[in-house]
């Protein structure tokens, strides 16, 4: 499975706005700069986590994204998500039944194990990005991380 390159985008976007101190905000343009982003479509892929609830938007000269919950109720699944939709990558056109090599229908009435395997391997990533919250990232960063990104972010402003 290959994702789009503002998935990427969105998943460091949001870890380091989940290293901004309470009250704090970055704005599309800021984040664009420190991570050397297109920033008018940075910003409209920012609207895919508001609208989902990952972040929230304020307007003005001061303006700009905070997280919209606590970084423990943000999980990488739902970044993700938000970003990509939640369809499965595969699937099954059941082409088992089709051409020279097609198997008789009544030989087809169980899942495909292909189609099977496939939901397994889907099932199992988007489980192990469930698992995985805001915080649980913000855990494994060096301390000096959070100060780190707070200063690059807001000498760019």
């Amino acid at each position: 499975m290959k994702l789009p390159a503002s998935t990427e985008w969105l998943l460091h976007c949001a870890a380091s706005l989940a290293q901004l101190e309470p009250g704090e905000t970055a704005s599309a343009a800021q984040l664009a700069r420190y991570f050397d982003l297109p920033a008018p479509y940075l910003a409209k892929q920012l609207q895919a986590l508001v609208k989902a609830g990952i972040l929230a938007a304020t307007t003005g000269p001061r303006g700009g994204f905070r997280l919209g919950r606590e970084p423990d109720r943000i999980t990488l699944l739902q970044i993700v998500e938000a970003v990509d939709g939640t369809s499965p990558p595969y699937e099954c056109r059941e082409i088992r039944l089709q051409g020279a090599g097609a198997l008789r229908p009544e030989d087809c009435r169980e899942t495909c194990v292909l189609a099977a395997k496939m939901a397994g391997a889907h099932r199992a990533w988007r489980e192990a990005l469930a698992a995985d919250t805001l915080a649980d990232i913000l855990a494994t960063l060096p301390a000096t991380a959070p100060a780190h990104t707070r200063r690059r972010l807001f000498e760019m402003s």
